[in-house]
């Protein structure tokens, strides 16, 4: 089962030893993001809610100092003439570093952690993000090779939930994940894991998320899970979808399903290949069954707040379905927002195949929309 990208080479103790005062925070289970604003401006970020700590870096030349090590630790470089920096920690945690002349205030440092034990089914049922009859519906969909989108925003859990969601396929599947930093973690044993590489000091040897996408196909994989879709590798996954990889997944940034869809719609553009908007809609119709859309709410919490089904074309427009939705009934006393995801009662085009297929089917779904052909028996 792949687990955290542990670096050869690197002791782990002393590792967090030369973080300095980063030390406390990336090792307390509570803590899920770790900010840094300058040398004496740090965040953590505990239960969705943002504190500000007491700790603090010496001087700016310790945290810039700090901030190189973990660049240094996986190929990364970053000074004054490269001053952004993608990485990972030793344990697998995502890392975003900005410095001087592009921070003016200071060096910032951004770590999203990895989690040792990663959620499952239950641990989202009971944070009540999903619902046990959506991951029911969505458990039957990924059975059944449906290509699935997982929209939303900056922080909201889209690779959390394309992770468990990706805890679905078989066992049997070779599965190609594709990121920018390795972070999925799926526990499935014929797993093939890609990340993309930025340039060297010199300016060469980049490999892009796009070059790893067209390269997968050549590896014989039963799905593609790509990270996230954040250019012209959108193409290239809408036509391994649209050519017999069914049952590949992807997230991307978007604050509705529709918005999912322009914003697909502008990536696939800049591929560099020209195409007509209405040739690239019908890819993008033909291509994907499922667009989910979470969303980080007010109070802190991420809930699924649409299923949406793709339907196909009329027109120029691509046509959607919702087949969950939440709704809000209110606020508890605490200020937490109370609601359910609940199904809105139209009838799912993709139940033919999952019926087709023999899958289990939640029950709210079998008794909402049963398999018509069984009820054929009877007439």
């Amino acid at each position: 089962m792949p687990g955290p990208v542990l670096i050869p080479g690197v002791d782990v103790a002393d590792y967090y030893d030369r973080l300095g005062p980063l030390k406390e925070p990336l090792l307390d289970d509570r803590v899920s993001e770790v900010m840094v604003n300058g040398k004496d401006q740090i965040f953590v970020e505990i239960d969705g809610r943002i504190v500000k700590t007491r700790l603090s870096f010496l001087d700016e030349d310790s945290l810039v100092t700090a901030i190189q090590f973990i660049a240094g630790t996986v190929g990364r470089r970053v000074d004054e003439q490269t001053p952004l920096v993608d990485c990972r920690l030793v344990d697998g945690s995502r890392v975003n570093a900005v410095l001087r002349p592009v921070a003016i205030d200071g060096p910032s440092l951004t770590i999203r952690k990895f989690a040792a034990d990663p959620y499952q089914v239950e641990d989202l049922i009971r944070f009540g993000t999903c619902t046990a009859s959506g991951f029911g519906f969505l458990k039957a969909c990924v059975q059944a090779r449906a290509n699935i989108i997982i929209s939303g925003g900056t922080s909201t859990g889209k690779t959390t939930f394309l992770n468990v969601i990706s805890g679905f396929i078989p066992d049997k599947e070779r599965i190609v994940t594709i990121e920018d930093a390795a972070e999925l973690q799926l526990r499935q044993e014929h797993v093939v894991r890609l990340e993309s590489r930025p340039r060297d000091v010199e300016g060469e040897g980049e490999i892009p998320i796009r070059r790893l996408v067209v390269n997968s196909l050549r590896m014989r994989p039963d799905r593609i899970v790509v990270g996230e879709c954040r250019a012209g590798e959108a193409l290239d996954m809408l036509q391994a979808m649209n050519t017999g990889h069914d049952g590949s997944m992807t997230t991307l940034h978007a604050n509705t399903p529709r918005d999912g869809l322009h914003r697909l719609e502008t990536l696939v553009m800049m591929s560099g290949i020209e195409l007509p908007s209405k040739a690239i809609r019908q890819q993008m119709a033909s291509a994907i069954d499922v667009i989910v859309q979470i969303q980080r709410l007010r109070d802190g919490s991420r809930r699924i707040t649409d299923v949406v089904e793709v339907l196909g074309m009329e027109e120029d427009t691509i046509t959607l379905q919702g087949l969950y939705h939440w709704r809000v009934t209110g606020t508890d006393d605490r200020g937490f927002i109370l609601g359910a995801l609940e199904p809105t009662g139209l009838r799912p085009r993709i139940l033919d195949r999952l019926f087709d297929m023999g899958l289990q089917i939640p029950e709210e779904i079998r008794e909402l929309f049963p398999d018509p052909r069984s009820q054929a028996l009877y007439r």
